[in-house]
C-alpha cells in the first residue's frame, strides 16, 4: 500500500517522535502528494560519523545509514542500515543539530540528484533487493542494495558494473555540493568570509554594496579567429542564459541580461546560490542544462525555459535540472570587486565556490587561444572567449572580451559550379544544397579549399553531369557563370554560420564523400534565438472581498472602542505592519466578546475560510498533527483575521518557506511578579551589551507588563 493512501498511516510518525520541533532545524516535514524522483546523500557528524543514503519514494525520503559512505568498486559491499523514513523537505536540510537532540551533530549534503528505479521498487523493498540508477554530482551509474538474510535493518549497497565503477574507488570532495563546506567546517562556527573580507581589504577594493538588479552586464566584442597572446585567459563559450544571481542573508535572486527577475524560474540554481555561506555575494555567469553526456543542450535549456506552471518549474528542477557556470565575481559582502583585476576576481571566486555541483568554477587557460581553439573545434562546442587577465568589469560591450565562435561542418550535395576566373583552372566554386522537409534546398557556394589537382579532377567529373535547370529551390543565383549538374555528389564543408538569407557564411571545402548518401545532406539549420524564461502563471485575479460583522460591538468597554475601530486601526497601520507579516506563519489570540470577555488561542485555520487566504501546513509539535496555519500576505488577509475578533497577532520567527531558518531573535521580558522598573534595567543591560558588539536590536511593548527585545539574525 502506498504511504499516502491510508490517511490513518503517517510514514513520518517515527521520524517526528524522535525530533523535537522547537529544538531542531530540521523540518517537521508532511508527505508530499506528487511523485518525484529526487535522491540525497547526507555527510552526518553524529556520535559516529556516517552518511546517509535517501530515495523518494511515495511521498518521503526512504533512508539507509551507510557508516563507510558509498563506494564506487564493485567488490566494496558496504553496510547500509535501513532507518526511519524522512520528509521530502529533508533534501534541503543543512546544518546542525544542536546537543541534546537525536543525531546532534553537523549535517551536509553530500551529494543530490536523480535516482531511476530499474526495477519496480516497492516490489524490490519487499523481496529486499533494490535495483537502481543514480545521476548526481558524484555519485552516478547502478547500484543495487541488497537487503542481509534474517536481519530486519541491514542492507549492503553495492555498485554494480559499468562504465562507472572503478576498482579501489574514486576519491571525490568531501564538501557539501550546496555550500562547499565540510562537516568540519560547519562544525567549527567558522565564518568562511573572514580570509575573502582580508583579502579585499588589503586589495584596497572599494567599500561599495553591489545590487544585482542594478547591474549593467559586460559584453564580449566578435573576433574573426583565435589567437595566442600574454596577458589573456581562454574560457569555453557557453550558449545559455547570461544571468546575474546574487545571495543576501540566505535569499537568492537571478536577474537577466535585460534586467528581468527569473529567480523563480530556475529554483535548483537559486537553491544553490542561498546555500553559499556568505552574507552578500554577487555572480555572473551562464546557466544551461546539461545532456546525458554533459554537453550543453540548448533543447533541454528551452524545455526548462518554457514551463510556466510552478509545479512543472518544480517536477523539472530535479528532472532537467540546470547548472549554473560561474565566471565572475562581482560582490562579495560590502565590497565591490568590479574595479580589480579579472585575474584577482576569479582567483577570490575559485575558493567560494563549491568544487563540485550546480555551481561549477568556470576555469581557464593563460595565453594559448589558438592551442585551447583547436580542441574546442574537435568537440564541436560552441566556441571560446578571450578576456584580459587584467581588465576590471565594465558594462557594455568591450574589446578587453572577446568571443570566438567555432567552425561547423555539414555536410552537402553538389548541385552546380561557377566558371573560373583569372589563371585558375578547372572550376570557380561548387555551388551546393542540403535537403529541407524532404526537398533540396540552395545553401550558397564554396570557392576555398580546393588544391590545383582537385580542380582539375572535380572539374571533369562535374562536366559528366551536366543539366539545364538548378535541381534545387530557394535564394538560386542567375549569373551566366553558373552551370548546374545532377545532384549525384556529396562533399564536406565547414562554415562559420547561416545568413539570414539562408547561405553560408565563410565555406571552406573540406573532402568529398563517397560514403555519405544524398538523403542524409539534411540541414542543420541555426538555432532560433534562446528567449528568456517565461514568466511563472500567477493564476487570474481573484477578488477577495471580507464581509465585516459586528462592527458596533464594544470591545474595549471602558474606553468605548469598538470592532470597527479595531478593524480601523489595523487597517491604518498596515502598510507598516505587513512587511513584518509576510510569509510568516500565524497564532491569533481571539477576543470575541471584546478585551474583557473569553480569550483564546487559535493556530489552526477553519475549513470555512476563503481561497485566497493562504495558508500553510504544518506538523505540529504539540498537536500531533498536521496544521494549516494562517499566512498574512496582504491587507485583506489581516483585516479578515481582525474580524474574526482577533487583537494580538503572534508571529513565527521563521518564515513559511524556511521554517528551520529563523531570521529573528526574540528575547522575552516577563515580569512575572516582578515590577516593571526591572523589565527596564534588563532590557537596558541587553541595549548596551548588544551595542558593545555592534549587535542590531529593537525594543516592543508586550502584553501589559512585558517586554520583547528583537534581534535580527
Amino acid at each position: 500500500m502506498a504511504a499516502t493512501d491510508d490517511p490513518n498511516v503517517d510514514p513520518l510518525t517515527s521520524y517526528r517522535a524522535k525530533r523535537s520541533v522547537e529544538g531542531t532545524p530540521e523540518p517537521s516535514g508532511v508527505v508530499g502528494r506528487e511523485r518525484g524522483s529526487l535522491f540525497v546523500v547526507h555527510k552526518h557528524a553524529a556520535r559516529r560519523l556516517h552518511y546517509d543514503l535517501r530515495l523518494e519514494m511515495e511521498g518521503v525520503l526512504r533512508s539507509w545509514a551507510v557508516p563507510k559512505g558509498p563506494s564506487f568498486d564493485q567488490q566494496d559491499k558496504r553496510l547500509a542500515v535501513h532507518v526511519e523514513d524522512h520528509p521530502i523537505e529533508y533534501g534541503e536540510f543543512e546544518g546542525r543539530i544542536p546537543e541534546g537532540n537525536y543525531g546532534a551533530g553537523a549535517v551536509i549534503i553530500w551529494d543530490r540528484g536523480v535516482w531511476v528505479p530499474l526495477e519496480d521498487p516497492l516490489e524490490g523493498l519487499e523481496k529486499g533487493k533494490l535495483l537502481f540508477e543514480l545521476w548526481g554530482y558524484k555519485l552516478k551509474g547502478a547500484w543495487t542494495l541488497v537487503k542481509i538474510k534474517k536481519s530486519e535493518k541491514d542492507w549492503l549497497l553495492i555498485k554494480e558494473r559499468d562504465a562507472y565503477q572503478v576498482s579501489g574507488g574514486v576519491e571525490v570532495p568531501e564538501v557539501s555540493v550546496m555550500s562547499g563546506l565540510s562537516v568540519e567546517d560547519l562544525a567549527s562556527g567558522r565564518d568562511p568570509s573572514e580570509p575573502i573580507v582580508r583579502e579585499l581589504e588589503q586589495l584596497g577594493a572599494p567599500r561599495d554594496r553591489v545590487d544585482p538588479p542594478a547591474i549593467e552586464v559586460m559584453l564580449a566584442e566578435t573576433a574573426e579567429g583565435p589567437f595566442t597572446k600574454p596577458g589573456w585567459l581562454f574560457e569555453l563559450k557557453l550558449d545559455g542564459y547570461r544571468i546575474i544571481a546574487g545571495q543576501d542573508q540566505g535569499t537568492a535572486s537571478m536577474y537577466t541580461r535585460s534586467g528581468r527577475d527569473t529567480t523563480e524560474s530556475f529554483p535548483d540554481i537559486a537553491r544553490a546560490v542561498a546555500a553559499l555561506p556568505y552574507a552578500h555575494v554577487v555572480l555572473d555567469g551562464e546557466v544551461v542544462a546539461l545532456d546525458a553526456d554533459g554537453r550543453p543542450s540548448f533543447q533541454r535549456l528551452q524545455q526548462r525555459a518554457r514551463l510556466t506552471r510552478p509545479l512543472d518549474v518544480k517536477r523539472a528542477a530535479v528532472a532537467i535540472p540546470a547548472t549554473y557556470y560561474v565566471f565572475d565575481l562581482l560582490g562579495f559582502e560590502d565590497f565591490d570587486l568590479r574595479p580589480l583585476p579579472l585575474e584577482v576576481r576569479k582567483s577570490l571566486l575559485q575558493r567560494i565556490l563549491p568544487p563540485v555541483g550546480p555551481l561549477p568554477f568556470v576555469d581557464h587557460i593563460a595565453e594559448r587561444g589558438e592551442a585551447v581553439f583547436d580542441q574546442v573545434r574537435k568537440l564541436r562546442l560552441e566556441g571560446i572567449v578571450g578576456k584580459r587577465a587584467d581588465a576590471p568589469y565594465r558594462g557594455g560591450r568591450s574589446s578587453a572580451w572577446v568571443k570566438i565562435r567555432a567552425d561547423r561542418t555539414d555536410d552537402f550535395v553538389v548541385v552546380g559550379f561557377t566558371a573560373p576566373k583569372g589563371s585558375r583552372g578547372g572550376f570557380g566554386a561548387l555551388h551546393l544544397a542540403n535537403y529541407m522537409d524532404g526537398e533540396l534546398v540552395y545553401g550558397g557556394r564554396v570557392g576555398s579549399g580546393f588544391s590545383q589537382d582537385q580542380l582539375d579532377e572535380i572539374a571533369n567529373a562535374l562536366e559528366a553531369r551536366i543539366r539545364p535547370d538548378a535541381p534545387c529551390r530557394g535564394p538560386i543565383p542567375q549569373g551566366a557563370d553558373t552551370t548546374w549538374v545532377d545532384p549525384e555528389l556529396v562533399c564536406e564543408v565547414r562554415y562559420k554560420e547561416w545568413t539570414e538569407e539562408g547561405l553560408l557564411r565563410q565555406p571552406v571545402f573540406l573532402r568529398f564523400r563517397d560514403d555519405k548518401p544524398l538523403e542524409e545532406c539534411v540541414r542543420q539549420a541555426d538555432r532560433p534565438p534562446l528567449e528568456e524564461p517565461a514568466p511563472l502563471e500567477r493564476g487570474a485575479p481573484v477578488e477577495k472581498t471580507v464581509r465585516f460583522s459586528n462592527l458596533d460591538k464594544v470591545f474595549w468597554p471602558e474606553e468605548g472602542y469598538t470592532k470597527g475601530d479595531l478593524i480601523a486601526y489595523y487597517k491604518a497601520v498596515s502598510p507598516w505592519l505587513l512587511p513584518f507579516l509576510r510569509n510568516r506563519p500565524l497564532v491569533l489570540t481571539r477576543y470575541p466578546d471584546g478585551i474583557t470577555g473569553k480569550s483564546f488561542y487559535q493556530k489552526d485555520a477553519p475549513k470555512f475560510v476563503p481561497d485566497w487566504l493562504r495558508t500553510e501546513r504544518m506538523w505540529s509539535e504539540q498537536a500531533q498533527r498536521e496544521i494549516d496555519y494562517f499566512i498574512c500576505d496582504d491587507e485583506e488577509s489581516l483585516l479578515y483575521i481582525i474580524n474574526l475578533g482577533t487583537i494580538p497577532l503572534h508571529l513565527w520567527a521563521s518564515s513559511a518557506d524556511a521554517l528551520e531558518r529563523p531570521d529573528w531573535c526574540i528575547l522575552d521580558l516577563d515580569p512575572k511578579e516582578a515590577p516593571f522598573q526591572h523589565v527596564i534595567t534588563v532590557a537596558e543591560a541587553i541595549h548596551r551589551l548588544c551595542g558593545e558588539i555592534d549587535l542590531p536590536h529593537f525594543v516592543k511593548t508586550s502584553g501589559s507588563s512585558g517586554l520583547h527585545v528583537l534581534v535580527p539574525l
